[in-house]
């Protein structure tokens, strides 16, 4: 039983960035109005962390007024674009324009507060803080992943310095680097050292560089294999980079000569300076992981009906690490499309009136998806005129 000291809300959100604004947003349009939305930081805190040089991959354009919402807006009605004035904002930039949501929807937000436990009840959900505790009939966990690096994947990982915790790349001193992973933050770091004179080895278990699937979520991005192409073209960068691929690093050793990291089959490399560990995020469920199901790749289990735990009825998700079908939702642009879901089945729950219709805007812009069969065909009517470069 909650203490009488503890705040109460209908709904609590846990996460101030885009999934949980987003989520906030919709309710409000929904018709709840007695939500709380609460972060251990600020408002937008993983994009101030991000390095100083990256930004969207996903270009934000304002086309609002033809129906088609800025690929990066968390509602429908706003534009990263409009608002901050460039097409790939940087992550600082973008979380000026979540502040911004958060101030035009008078979204009730409360910052500083580190969620420690999560606890289901008969009436809800009681929630302990590092400063206060918290009561609520419905819970939406939206903590992002940026905080939540894999960083301790195999032995050694301490040793490798991951590209999450750069804060400028021109900071690191040395002029040859290994980067563990090629995916978007493995490509993105090599592009950025190249740029400043260095030379890159690049490792990686795949050959994502290559790859021709048209969901970008498992492939490069249409704007990091134009970067790609464009540094490719230059003889000086082509020399300066080294694509290892189907190499999968198991250990890292450092010895007073700099790094040994052994791959698949123990054969060992050497690396000068420190390993740069470009391998992605944990799925910031935090606290809340065990109140979810996991499959047998450790990726949480939602409802397809309005992304809910399949094992604590109540609890809600909202974010990139949303999985339907074998479909990765980890864009904004993705994870959006399920606002308007959860926000209605909530609403519903409370028995507010005129729930879908006080939706319908969301649902017009694709911030209401329920039909999850079209996000699992991702093959586009004609296939690519070329394919994406090649490093060798």
């Amino acid at each position: 039983m909650p203490s009488p000291n503890t705040q109460h809300t209908q709904v609590l959100i846990i996460g101030a960035g885009p999934a949980g604004l987003g989520v906030a947003a919709a309710l409000k349009q929904a018709g709840v109005s007695d939500l709380l939305v609460i972060d251990a930081k600020d408002v937008g805190a993983s994009f101030r962390a991000w390095p100083k040089e990256m930004s969207f991959l996903t270009p934000s354009f304002y086309s609002n007024a033809f129906g088609l919402t800025d690929l990066n807006a968390i509602t429908p009605d706003t534009s990263p674009a409009d608002f901050l004035r460039v097409q790939h904002p940087s992550g600082p930039a973008y979380a000026k324009y979540l502040e911004a949501v958060a101030f035009n929807y008078e979204l009730p937000v409360q910052t500083g507060l580190h969620v420690t436990s999560i606890l289901p009840t008969e009436a809800g959900f009681c929630i302990e803080t590092s400063t206060i505790s918290l009561s609520a009939t419905y819970v939406i966990w939206a903590g992002g992943q940026f905080s939540q690096p894999r960083d301790a994947e195999f032995p050694g990982a301490e040793h490798a310095l991951h590209s999450s915790r750069v804060i400028d790349w021109k900071m690191l001193e040395g002029d040859e680097f290994t980067i563990i992973g090629g995916y978007e933050s493995g490509i993105d770091a090599a592009l950025h050292l190249l740029a400043l004179g260095k030379s890159v080895r690049l490792v990686s278990r795949g050959e994502p560089w290559s790859s021709d699937d048209p969901d970008p979520s498992r492939s490069l991005s249409p704007r990091t294999v134009d970067r790609m192409r464009a540094a490719l073209k230059s003889a000086d960068a082509l020399s300066r980079i080294e694509f290892c691929n189907d190499t999968e690093i198991t250990r890292v050793e450092a010895t007073d000569q700099g790094y040994i990291l052994y791959d698949q089959d123990d054969l060992p490399s050497v690396s000068i300076t420190r390993p740069i560990l470009a391998n992605g995020f944990h799925s910031g469920l935090g606290v809340a992981a065990k109140l979810f199901a996991h499959d047998d790749q450790g990726r949480p289990i939602f409802t397809e009906k309005a992304d809910e735990s399949t094992i604590t009825p109540g609890l809600f998700y909202s974010g990139p690490s949303l999985v339907h079908r074998d479909s990765l939702f980890c864009f904004v642009y993705k994870f959006r499309a399920r606002f308007g879901v959860v926000a209605a089945e909530i609403a519903q729950r409370l028995a507010l009136p005129n729930v879908l219709e006080s939706l319908e805007s969301y649902r017009k812009a694709g911030f209401m998806n329920t039909d999850l069969e079209c996000c699992t065909n991702c093959e586009c009517a004609m296939d690519p005129e070329s394919t994406p470069p090649n490093p060798q």
